[in-house]
């Protein structure tokens, strides 16, 4: 289907006068980074001692912990994420020694998520350029390329999609084991893959050091409780900022960069305490818009910007039913459950 050119005029202009209006919230300020800093990277460093510490004292008190450090843990990755955008200092090496830190804490590598990232920000929710490989919270097969699969890998498919499987069990997987490798990752990203390894090392060096200062056995149980809470939260988050009730999935002809971001990117309306453990991501469409857009500057860049208040917010339920949407219908242009399709027969059957 070829966009009439008249519509190309529109969303031209759309996308030049939304790009002259949140251009002024690009430009990071060192001293809110500088605070953000603290209320992430020092924050954590404080809340980890803390369940070092509890835990001669109450594992119960250890666990309890456990849940505002991971989330302080997701606030860390926030920071990492918008190093790699080239968003959170002006200087491209302060991001990246920033990032690169950040990375010791998130267990996700710096310089290969950084491009892993990029790739997602070019193509996102675009049904004819879905990123093949691992990645299973950003993508999704359509009703009818799901029916053509053989049984054996629909089951795959469907279980690695339920919510027990992708929300609660894989998340600490893939921080802990799938990014010590660089899975996924085409032959000419030789320095990204050197990068993974040299993360690894800093890494084993890292939790070394802990395990020597406070007890490889505490250093464990502190360690894993974190990750375990942070990347549960985390991956939620990514998962549902383009697979929630609402969102577009489009063919190549249809998408557009404005588009997409307004259209096919959440804007998940949190509880003021859980917005700022996310780092304001739930602004994700405008993130998309103006990835450059510091995060603590999305709430403001929202508020400022009219075209950016016309849709209607995802709430908390909202956002945590959506881990059931695993199949985009272009039939009815919306994201169904596997229970939808039993009460709908295939076209064959249906023949």
């Amino acid at each position: 289907m070829r966009i009439p050119h008249a519509d190309q005029d529109t969303t031209a202009r759309r996308a030049a006068g939304l790009r002259s209006a949140v251009s002024p919230y690009e430009s990071p300020i060192l001293a809110r980074t500088v605070w953000q800093l603290f209320t992430s990277i020092g924050l954590y460093v404080a809340s980890s001692a803390a369940m070092y510490a509890a835990f001669q004292v109450s594992f119960l008190l250890t666990l309890a912990l456990a849940i505002p450090t991971g989330a302080l843990l997701v606030r860390v990755f926030i920071v990492q994420h918008d190093c790699g955008h080239g968003s959170f200092f002006r200087s491209r090496l302060a991001n990246d020694i920033v990032g690169r830190v950040c990375s010791l804490m998130t267990l996700a590598p710096y310089s290969s998520w950084r491009r892993h990232h990029a790739g997602h920000h070019g193509n996102w929710n675009n049904l004819d350029r879905r990123l093949s490989g691992a990645d299973i919270y950003s993508a999704c097969l359509t009703v009818a390329e799901y029916r053509k699969l053989p049984r054996r890998d629909r089951l795959f498919y469907r279980l690695t999609r339920h919510p027990i499987v992708a929300h609660l069990l894989l998340p600490p997987l893939i921080f802990v084991l799938l990014y010590r490798v660089p899975f996924d990752m085409p032959e000419g990203w030789e320095r990204e893959r050197r990068a993974v390894y040299l993360t690894n090392i800093a890494i084993l060096a890292l939790m070394l050091a802990l395990g020597a200062l406070f007890g490889f056995a505490e250093m464990l149980v502190v360690q894993s409780l974190t990750i375990l809470v942070g990347s549960i939260i985390g991956v939620w988050l990514f998962a549902l900022q383009h697979r929630y009730e609402g969102a577009e999935w489009m063919r190549q002809t249809e998408w557009s960069f404005v588009g997409a971001a307004i259209d096919s990117s959440s804007y998940l309306k949190l509880p003021k305490v859980l917005q700022w453990f996310t780092g304001n991501i739930g602004f994700h469409h405008v993130h998309h818009l103006a990835p450059r857009v510091p995060n603590y500057r999305l709430e403001e860049c929202y508020e400022a910007v009219a075209a950016l208040r016309t849709r209607a917010p995802l709430s908390l339920r909202a956002g945590l039913e959506s881990v059931w949407l695993a199949l985009w219908d272009e039939e009815r242009r919306g994201l169904v459950r596997f229970s939808a399709l039993r009460r709908r027969p295939s076209p064959a059957s249906a023949a």
